[in-house]
């Protein structure tokens, strides 16, 4: 079935729609149920309703393509048109109350990621990208969109940097590295998650790296970024969402920020 980005980018924006109509009633809630997946990381039961939600529509819509989520699986290798969800990004934060979460929806074409959403209901922003498209953002229901594009910074020194948790560099045994980073910019935040990916693609934030990232955490946000104007690799320096980690900036200072956190050192 051939079907125009602009057909897919609309139906992104409406799995959006959809995530945060299940999210928003079940953040905050007081019966909010909360259980730990193999790996200690939380799963609340509105991470999995809004991906079999999600799951359900693309089904419905595009029933040829392949859907992978963090919470149901699925393999998006090989395959021509592959869904990549994060129906929760941030579950940390939405199960102790703090806005700072989002919904991440991709779809690949042949393993290239053409399209990203990342919608934040509780932070009233969502943000989006389709190759050739531009980058985009709106400040809630009913705003205008509003184009986006990277920081014109161009050292180190002047830079903003974030991360998740500075603690993961030191768990790999690559804590200098992060250091040596923060120390070379001008002022560090941690941020975190998508939302630090999200702000560098508007000019916010100048760098933003993870040590330890999946596929669904990176991918919907990649192409925000670049279509940006920004760069997005992994830390080995490739152009992918998959390597296990990830590095975005304003393009300008990628170069120098792998130099001394890249693991291709």
């Amino acid at each position: 079935m051939l079907v125009s980005v602009n057909a897919d980018l609309d139906l992104a924006l409406r799995l959006a729609d959809a995530a945060d109509a299940i999210t928003m009633p079940r953040f905050r809630a007081s019966d909010l149920r909360i259980e730990r997946k193999p790996d200690r990381s939380p799963v609340t039961d509105a991470d999995l309703a809004a991906e079999d939600a999600l799951r359900a529509l693309i089904g419905a819509e595009r029933p040829d393509d392949v859907v992978a989520g963090e919470e149901r699986g699925g393999s998006y290798a090989d395959t021509e048109r592959a869904w990549i969800l994060d129906p929760i990004d941030g579950t940390k934060n939405f199960s102790r109350g703090l806005g700072v979460w989002g919904s991440l929806i991709a779809l690949t074409v042949r393993g290239e990621v053409v399209l990203g959403v990342a919608s934040a209901p509780a932070l009233g922003r969502r943000w989006w990208a389709a190759l050739g498209s531009g980058a985009w953002t709106s400040d809630g229901p009913g705003a205008a969109p509003r184009r986006i594009e990277v920081s014109g910074i161009r050292e180190l020194a002047d830079a903003y940097l974030s991360t998740t948790d500075f603690r993961l560099f030191e768990r790999q045994g690559h804590g200098t590295r992060y250091l040596d980073l923060a120390a070379a910019c001008w002022e560090t935040r941690a941020f975190g998650d998508f939302w630090q990916y999200c702000l560098v693609a508007e000019g916010v934030c100048d760098v933003a790296v993870d040590p330890i990232a999946n596929p669904w955490d990176l991918a919907a946000v990649l192409p925000i970024v670049t279509e940006a104007g920004g760069s997005f690799t992994d830390l080995a320096g490739a152009a992918r969402f998959d390597g296990g980690d990830g590095l975005a900036s304003n393009g300008r200072l990628h170069a120098a920020a792998l130099a001394i956190v890249g693991t291709a050192r």
